[in-house]
């Protein structure tokens, strides 16, 4: 299966906001690649490799951030501190926030949505999972049917401020079976909800059942492996139906590698890994020739 080139030169207009940039896209036919950043080196290091979009990851803003795992102790504030690093240093990015369950009711929710909507985020996600979790990392307790549809109604209500895309996630498989999952992407969809996510499908009936409950709206994928079972190619995302998959691992799992590289090369008395950049290239993709030419007109001739 052919896939799409990354970032289609006449896909974001300037002209449009990062939701209506965001619909334009998922309108058009094949699958888009959503790189998980954290921070503002990691997102113009995907926008300059020519992706148009990015999944702001809590896992990976909860292992920069607080070196740690993804188990609802990242905050609001961290994570709206960190879409504003995304945003000041890849503006033209159209960026999915991840933001787990909304940090608290429906009204939380609806603040939350409001703030990334004004911030310049083009879609929101927002789960079921029920907050704060137990005190294991097993497990994901969601919230009753009538609870999660009243967040997802918030969420959607609120929207309608910014046109924010509103990505509805639902945890229930693993604890509450596949038949309540579909039920509540169903539900989902009938609420308004723009783009939908079934997690930790168990095989790929599932999966189908579960894009076929979207009743023709994108469906999310998480394609980095760690799951229960074999994480599809993108290739066959895209043929199970997935219209977006993010790959929350594919930047992060290097980068770690790549320092502790670094260290054990310090350790062992070099100064780097082989690998490493060169110092031009560094120079060169951090922009500090940029700098230079932007800092130039505001020079006080001496």
């Amino acid at each position: 299966m052919n896939l799409p080139d990354r970032n289609p030169p006449d896909r974001n207009p300037p002209d449009r906001n990062p939701p209506d940039r965001l619909r334009a896209l998922l309108a058009v036919p094949g699958f888009v690649v959503m790189p998980a950043v954290w921070d503002g080196l990691s997102a113009k290091l995907a926008a300059g490799a020519g992706f148009a979009t990015a999944f702001l990851s809590g896992s990976c803003v909860a292992a920069s951030r607080l070196g740690g795992p993804d188990l609802d102790l990242v905050s609001f504030g961290e994570m709206m501190d960190s879409f504003n690093m995304v945003r000041g240093a890849a503006p033209g990015t159209l960026v999915l926030a991840d933001c787990d369950h909304g940090y608290g009711n429906a009204m939380n929710v609806q603040r939350t949505v409001r703030a990334y909507g004004r911030a310049g985020a083009a879609a929101i996600l927002i789960e079921d999972k029920i907050t704060p979790r137990a005190l294991t990392a097993s497990g994901k307790p969601c919230l009753s049917r009538d609870e999660a549809r009243m967040k997802i109604r918030a969420a959607v209500e609120a929207a309608k401020e910014s046109g924010i895309l509103v990505l509805a996630r639902t945890d229930c498989r693993p604890t509450q079976g596949i038949d309540e999952a579909v039920a509540r992407i169903e539900m989902y969809v009938a609420e308004g909800a723009d783009i939908l996510f079934l997690d930790s499908p168990a095989d790929d009936a599932e999966i189908r059942r579960a894009v076929a409950a979207a009743g023709g709206r994108p469906s999310f994928a998480v394609l980095s492996p760690g799951g229960a079972r074999a994480t599809p190619t993108q290739a066959e995302a895209a043929s199970l139906g997935f219209k977006i998959g993010t790959f929350p691992t594919g930047m992060l799992s290097p980068v770690a590698a790549a320092m502790k590289a670094g260290l054990a090369a310090m350790a062992a008395g070099g100064t780097e890994t082989a690998g490493a950049l060169s110092v031009a290239e560094l120079r060169a993709t951090l922009g500090y020739a940029d700098y230079d030419t932007a800092a130039k007109p505001f020079i006080v001739a001496g």
